[in-house]
């Protein structure tokens, strides 16, 4: 018997794969990982137990979670807004450190109200994330150059630029370490009242649902969703590549400012040399996870983060090493990798008969 193999491509995802990719990625990463813990002599369910439901059902673990996911958040928007154009903005770390150095430098120098002051921030600190993927973005929409490398590339330069100026012009007076001075209370963002959940989720919810409503209810959401279903079909219409190219990268960029301003403002506190989250790198899977909608962005922002948070807490409780997350975080890369194949591609399978030898005939059997 010989087993044989077809790969046809799909016309149509089932709406099934579609809406279950996420949750079966999360279920098959968080499955295999069970084997990690085994071999470190740890019981998975135990380890589990205080990875979520010990981390979501204390004040301090829920507290931390949404202040780690508000970021997460924001950065996975930022991948996500170009991944509808079929694009990828592997840079929004540079981006991030980029809003965090301008959001930063005006609140150290800026003498006004918090009510003025933070918005401000905020502009800063998004035209600079929109900056620094300027020209990654003019390149790919005016000469088709690959985003991929040009964006990555720039994180490189953004990290000596942030160390350059932490260590030097923006570094506080007389101090130690390189840093920059701390934000004044009125360049911090506050706790929501009553609640003691960071402002910063405020903002990313508006975000996620004024993300949602552009690309589902405008005709700027339909032009982005037909490009990057078929650019070249879009372009025959009338749409211009050029314009949504940057559009979306620009939107992109300034989303990653705002994720690294909203770091340092809501928790930091001050800019560090040593400052690399990371969270410009986390967003892929975060994007990936989410593709669907910016509402599932957000969720899958807030899993990673509390992937993060409900890791420490194992590394305490039990002993675990806290590499566990990375491992974690690597295995749903490689199921979401894998559960796009399946999306693209129906398998075929089938068992064929090896004819004796001296036989003139051959019997298959489809599986």
């Amino acid at each position: 018997m010989k087993l044989e193999t077809e790969l046809t491509p799909r016309t149509e995802v089932p709406k099934w794969m579609v809406y279950g990719t996420p949750v079966f990625t999360i279920l098959a990463a968080l499955a295999v990982s069970a084997l990690a813990f085994v071999a470190l002599g740890e019981n998975p369910i135990a380890a589990y137990q205080v990875m979520f439901v010990q981390t979501l059902t204390t004040e301090f673990g829920l507290t931390g979670t949404v202040a780690k996911g508000v970021p997460l958040i924001l950065a996975g928007l930022a991948v996500y807004i170009p991944l509808k154009a079929q694009l990828w903005n592997i840079g929004a770390e540079g981006q991030l450190f980029l809003g965090a150095i301008f959001g930063t430098w005006i609140g150290l120098n800026v003498s006004l109200p918090a009510v003025l002051l933070l918005p401000l921030m905020f502009i800063g600190g998004g035209l600079a994330g929109a900056a620094w993927i300027a020209i990654p973005a003019f390149l790919r929409a005016k000469l088709g150059i690959n985003e991929i490398i040009t964006t990555l590339l720039f994180v490189f330069i953004a990290t000596e630029v942030k160390n350059y100026l932490v260590r030097g012009p923006m570094q506080a007076e007389g101090a130690n370490f390189p840093q920059t001075g701390e934000l004044a209370l009125a360049a911090q963002l506050p706790d929501i009242p009553f609640v003691g959940l960071p402002t910063g989720l405020l903002i990313a919810i508006a975000l996620v649902v004024a993300i949602h409503v552009v690309l589902n209810r405008t005709s700027l959401g339909f032009e982005i969703a037909f490009i990057g279903a078929n650019d070249d079909a879009a372009a025959h219409a009338g749409m211009s590549k050029f314009k949504i190219y940057m559009i979306v990268l620009l939107t992109g960029g300034a989303i990653a400012g705002f994720a690294g301003l909203s770091e340092i403002a809501g928790v930091q506190g001050r800019l560090r040399a040593n400052f690399a989250p990371g969270y410009g790198f986390t967003a892929i899977p975060i994007a990936l996870l989410g593709r669907n909608g910016a509402l599932q962005v957000m969720l899958a922002a807030l899993f990673f983060a509390l992937l993060f948070v409900g890791g420490s807490s194992v590394q305490t409780v039990i002993g675990v090493p806290a590499a566990i997350v990375d491992i974690i975080q690597a295995l749903v890369i490689l199921f979401l990798l894998t559960a796009e194949f399946f999306k693209s591609y129906h398998i075929d399978l089938s068992l064929r008969r090896t004819p004796d030898p001296g036989s003139t005939g051959q019997l298959d059997g489809d599986v």
